[in-house]
């Protein structure tokens, strides 16, 4: 779904931009036409390196995932893009199913990327690969809630925590995600029985964004919360003294590390179907994969790398975590086929 018809006709007019840009830098073919929605002004640093060291240039549009992929249907054969960039699994998934992706044979991405982060290959090559993963993690009241009582995603429904929960909308795709993994590894009929349980739960009607869970838990209003782990490092790396004072009241949970581990979801990339420069598009979603890209993912926006052999510095993410955590390692492609069975199961157990 389109969020709003702003975001469609600046994207549309952007697409105008970079079909004139693709057309007159044809005859070098050294750019590549980037949709993305990733936000994050760090990420200014990727891709002028990427220029650097190849020489190519990227000319990039910007909007959500839902408004990108109707772009691309919309587009058709004349879309200009080169390279999709997503931030959750379950839109790359649909980007997939819809046909829009291109897949590629690359045994640099195929070396870097482990299998669970990445697209099912087929014959004919694979279609998206993830780059940076994002936990999502539980936030508590240090002042008011044991960690030991929320420190697995099923507790978080346990009557012990009514009237303790906050969250932010159950269709939102931070939240779908989860739930799509949690129906993974519980099966459908526990999975529902979960969501009623955290209905049950809630300190209020689900509202705000992520960052309004982790100030609420801090201000009292709530005692325990889901978040996305970069949420809270901004947070915790931020110098404002309101953020230190939240900072300081709440506590992180990385979830069920006795069991599935913690659930992860992804930023990633694919090439689009009809790329008009694949060989740029391909080297651009390598570069991604280089240690390099991957400390900018983790430094510029408190991601960790996709790449296992790249180490983290990020201090906040080592306060969090102690260096490491365990996280689930069901294939990310399950978070999408999961999600039409999540979103009946939270009409029938009435999660806002």
């Amino acid at each position: 779904m389109i969020k709003s018809a702003p975001i469609f006709t600046g994207l549309a007019l952007a697409a105008a931009a970079l079909m004139g840009a693709a057309g007159s830098a044809s005859a070098q073919e050294q750019v590549v036409n980037l949709y993305s929605a990733r936000h994050y002004q760090t990420d200014e640093a990727l891709y002028s390196n990427f220029t650097k060291a190849t020489g190519i240039k990227v000319n990039r549009v910007d909007a959500d995932d839902a408004g990108i992929l109707a772009r691309l249907k919309a587009e058709g054969a004349a879309s200009p893009a080169d390279v999709i960039l997503l931030v959750d699994a379950a839109r790359l998934w649909k980007g997939d199913v819809e046909g829009l992706f291109k897949p590629i044979k690359s045994p640099t991405l195929e070396a870097a990327i482990p299998v669970n982060l990445r697209a099912k290959a087929s014959p004919e090559g694979t279609t998206w690969f993830g780059f940076s993963t994002r936990a999502r993690v539980v936030v508590y009241d240090k002042l008011k809630v044991k960690k030991a009582d929320v420190d697995t995603y099923e507790e978080l429904a346990d009557p012990k925590n009514k009237g303790l929960l906050c969250t932010r909308s159950g269709a939102h795709p931070y939240n779908l995600s989860l739930f799509s993994a949690v129906t993974e590894h519980m099966g459908e009929a526990k999975t529902e029985q979960w969501l009623a349980g955290l209905v049950a739960n809630m300190a209020r009607a689900p509202k705000g964004g992520d960052s309004d869970q982790i100030k609420a838990v801090a201000s009292g209003e709530c005692g325990v919360a889901l978040t996305n782990s970069y949420y809270l490092a901004r947070i915790m790396r931020s110098s404002a003294p309101e953020d230190k004072l939240v900072a300081d009241r709440v506590g992180v949970v990385f979830p069920n590390q006795e069991t599935w581990g913690t659930h992860v979801n992804i930023a990633g990339a694919a090439v689009a179907k009809n790329a008009k420069h694949e060989a740029n598009a391909i080297k651009f979603m390598e570069y991604l994969a280089t240690p390099d890209a991957q400390n900018y993912f983790a430094n510029g926006n408190n991601e960790w790398p996709a790449v296992p052999t790249v180490k983290v510095s990020n201090p906040a993410l080592q306060a969090m975590t102690g260096g490491s955590f365990k996280s689930e390692t069901i294939p990310v492609s399950a978070i999408g086929y999961n999600q039409v069975k999540v979103q009946q199961m939270l009409d029938r157990v009435g999660y806002k």
